[in-house]
């Protein structure tokens, strides 16, 4: 005998050319002929799919499932089917209908669940968020997401304008386990939804974990460092990507960091990273900025000699800040 899907097409034309020609031979009989019609249909409709027709096959079903005297739970499994068989012909609307339908009339089965996460996707795929979110719901409610149930969770509650509830979800999800992606994911989410503390935390915590180790992924963690409200942080990263040579040591980096030090207001830090920038670009407005913070930061000796600087540098600026020292 040949394996299932490879037998010859003429016996599987002949199988189905026969089991149509009964069913519609029985479909006016008594119940028991009802019966076995539809079970006709069932059989064209498993021959043609093997031969890889599958919307004739979900037509077959269709047909199977109107008959009288099929039980209701024989109904229930070829609607099931039928759904499936016009999902993968591509009627996906009409796939959508009857998942709908199944999912209305099978609460308890044991496939509810896994058929409920399907239709959420699919509606997802069709960007009808509003009917994703509405059966999605309910299966949140159950609680042990996969990580891929919770991406589509994500995917449908923020462009159904549910981002605190979306980043709360994640937030919930993630563990040492979990993928950088879904790290990444969380972080993103935080800053849509405006919480770039949130945001700055959760990539901590990521890279912390090992999840983050590009220099790219280093300089995203400063940034948000620094939008988030920690700057402190953020220049302790630059410290030490300075220190091992993970970033150069460059004037967009240094002027990161004095950025970085001044936000936090670290006064010997701040100070130290103006200096060293502006040793490096010699720019009258950074010696003269340096000049400015250290005079506020009654740091008179080292504003005097950054002001000097500025001036000789043609700051007129600067200049005019030197009259408080003479």
């Amino acid at each position: 005998s040949q394996a299932s899907g490879s037998a010859d097409p003429e016996v599987l034309s002949r199988i189905i050319s026969h089991a149509r020609s009964q069913s519609e031979r029985l479909a006016g009989g008594n119940r028991a002929d009802q019966w076995a019609s539809a079970l006709y249909h069932q059989l064209a409709a498993s021959a043609l799919v093997r031969q890889g027709e599958n919307l004739a096959a979900a037509d077959e079903l269709a047909s199977a499932r109107q008959r009288p005297s099929v039980p209701d739970s024989q109904v229930r499994r070829w609607l099931r089917d039928e759904a499936s068989l016009r999902r993968a012909a591509g009627e996906r609307d009409e796939a959508i209908a009857l998942f709908e339908q199944w999912l209305s009339e099978s609460s308890g089965n044991e496939r509810y669940a896994e058929t409920a996460w399907l239709l959420v996707r699919m509606l997802a795929e069709e960007e009808r968020w509003e009917a994703a979110l509405e059966w999605l719901v309910p299966l949140l409610e159950q609680g042990d997401l996969s990580a891929e149930q919770q991406t589509l969770t994500n995917v449908v509650l923020r462009h159904t304008g549910e981002n605190e509830q979306a980043l709360s979800w994640l937030l919930k999800g993630l563990s040492a386990e979990s993928e950088a992606d879904a790290w990444r994911q969380a972080a993103g989410l935080a800053q849509q939804a405006g919480q770039l503390g949130v945001a700055a935390a959760v990539w901590e915590a990521a890279w912390q974990l090992g999840k983050l180790s590009t220099p790219d992924e280093r300089l995203t963690l400063i940034q948000l460092h620094l939008a988030g409200g920690t700057p402190a942080r953020a220049g302790e990263h630059l410290e030490a990507a300075l220190e091992t040579g993970e970033l150069p040591s460059n004037e967009e980096t240094l002027r990161l960091r004095a950025t970085a030090w001044q936000q936090a207001k670290h006064i010997d830090n701040a100070l130290g990273a103006w200096q060293a920038l502006a040793e490096v670009t010699q720019s009258a407005d950074d010696w003269r900025l340096l000049g400015q913070l250290a005079y506020g930061w009654g740091r008179n000796e080292q504003a005097e000699v950054a002001l000097t600087t500025a001036a000789n540098l043609g700051d007129t600026q600067a200049e005019e800040w030197l009259a408080n020292f003479r």
